[in-house]
């Protein structure tokens, strides 16, 4: 038996035998009981206040304890109170460090709540989005960065993507902005960049490549005309027949950059919303089975389309059309002759995804994560040699994520490449839909 337990027992048997020899000398046996009792009673009450005493008021525990129970409860009060102590100085260095690391952090960081209430913020928020800790504490972050592109995004669903928009303490700047879950109470953590330079020097490279497309898309036009008439006429020399093919053959080369640098800056200039027509898949994809036919003449290609899914896509037809061909053409221009080539629509988890899968000499797995990289090519020889500009797959990324889709490619040297499109559940529909309207016409090439 525990010894505390030891001396409770000893001290009660002492109270009752004291309370029955003096009952018995004084015939009092229940007052000298009960006296015992109070007397123990006491004592238990005194320990008890005095320990609630120390605890409040913090000062330190003296070295002796009271014998009995109460010394194990003193002892393990004080074991507690410096295990406390010692949590609470941990926590307080923890909570230095964290707000000297949020202070340093050039972004901006803002909790918000599930309804959109500041629940902290370090001191960069104010400099970029003038949410001032804790002034903005249980304010609506909306509220305090009035911008209405700003609150559609903090309101939307989902935040796929960050968003871009000027600062509303200093307009000049642009900042980036993303979201992420953070904590057990839907709370979400957010991010502001100020990207103001990276955004400027990257409009002034747009920029320069849309106007140097268009400066030389004009004289481009032109020498082609004087070559084709050249190469036309019955009186040229042979001597000259050879190298006039070869420089119109370059230029229509030249062309086709231009007319993918330009279909490319369209796509990352346009802010416009993706049109929610219904595009038809079936006819949609035989009008590309065509066109990739007729490029492949006589080199013998089989083409087949497999449509395993009754839904139709939503989304911009001109486009979507741009990216596929892209696909379909790049597994024509790049692939041995009479190899097979692949077009499947059909379901998947995470709702339906095209495929265009090849049967050619594959890609080495070290440039795969490159090749939607502008002007990226895997042989440079070989690509200009098929036509190819080296922005196809740069023009498909574009298009995919402006249809919130996912591109994946696969490939094993030897046995063929497959590109995957993975779209939405919400970009499908089912067949007979009221928008529901016609593949774009094949000889379709506007935007």
């Amino acid at each position: 038996m525990n010894e505390h337990l030891k001396f409770e027992l000893i001290s009660l048997l002492g109270i009752a035998l004291l309370g029955f020899l003096g009952g018995a000398l004084w015939n009092a046996t229940l007052p000298f009981l009960l006296a015992g009792f109070l007397a123990y009673t006491g004592w238990h009450l005194f320990n008890l206040i005095r320990l609630s005493h120390l605890i409040l008021s913090g000062k330190k525990f003296q070295d002796s304890y009271p014998p009995g129970l109460w010394a194990v409860v003193y002892k393990n009060a004080f074991t507690l109170r410096r295990q406390s102590r010692k949590r609470r100085r941990k926590l307080s260095r923890f909570f230095k460090r964290f707000t000297e690391s949020a202070a340093a952090l050039p972004d901006a960081a803002v909790i918000v709540g599930q309804n959109g209430d500041v629940g902290w913020s370090n001191p960069a928020a104010a400099d970029l989005l003038g949410v001032t800790w804790p002034h903005a504490a249980g304010r609506n972050l909306a509220q305090l960065v009035r911008d209405p592109v700003f609150k559609e995004y903090l309101e939307a669903a989902q935040q796929d993507r960050p968003l871009e928009f000027p600062s509303p303490v200093d307009q000049a700047k642009i900042l980036s902005v993303y979201t992420t879950p953070f904590g057990k109470k839907h709370q979400r953590l957010l991010i502001a960049r100020d990207i103001t330079r990276t955004y400027y020097v990257d409009r002034m490279r747009r920029d320069f490549i849309a106007n140097a497309s268009h400066e030389l898309r004009t004289p481009l036009t032109v020498i082609r005309g004087f070559l084709e008439v050249w190469d036309s006429q019955e009186q040229i020399e042979e001597t000259q027949s050879r190298p006039v093919r070869l420089m119109l053959d370059q230029t229509k080369r030249m062309e086709g950059t231009i007319d993918d640098m330009l279909t490319l800056s369209r796509l990352e200039y346009s802010d416009e919303p993706i049109s929610n027509a219904t595009v038809s898949m079936p006819a949609f994809l035989d009008s590309i089975v065509k066109e990739a036919t007729a490029l492949s003449a006589d080199k013998g290609h089989v083409i087949s389309v497999d449509i395993e899914d009754d839904r139709n896509l939503k989304g911009d037809a001109a486009k979507l059309r741009e990216a596929i061909s892209n696909l379909v053409f790049n597994a024509v221009r790049h692939t041995p002759p009479r190899t097979t080539i692949r077009i499947i629509w059909s379901p998947c988890d995470e709702g339906a995804q095209l495929i265009v899968e090849d049967s050619g000499e594959g890609i080495p797995a070290r440039h795969i994560p490159r090749l939607t990289e502008r002007f990226y090519r895997v042989d440079p020889a070989r690509s200009r040699d098929s036509g190819g500009t080296g922005l196809g797959l740069a023009i498909v990324r574009q298009v995919l994520e402006r249809h919130d889709a996912v591109l994946l490619i696969s490939s094993s040297i030897g046995a063929g490449s497959t590109f995957t499109c993975t779209f939405p559940e919400k970009r499908l529909v089912g067949v007979g839909g009221r928008d529901a309207v016609a593949a774009v016409d094949s000889n379709h090439t506007g935007w």
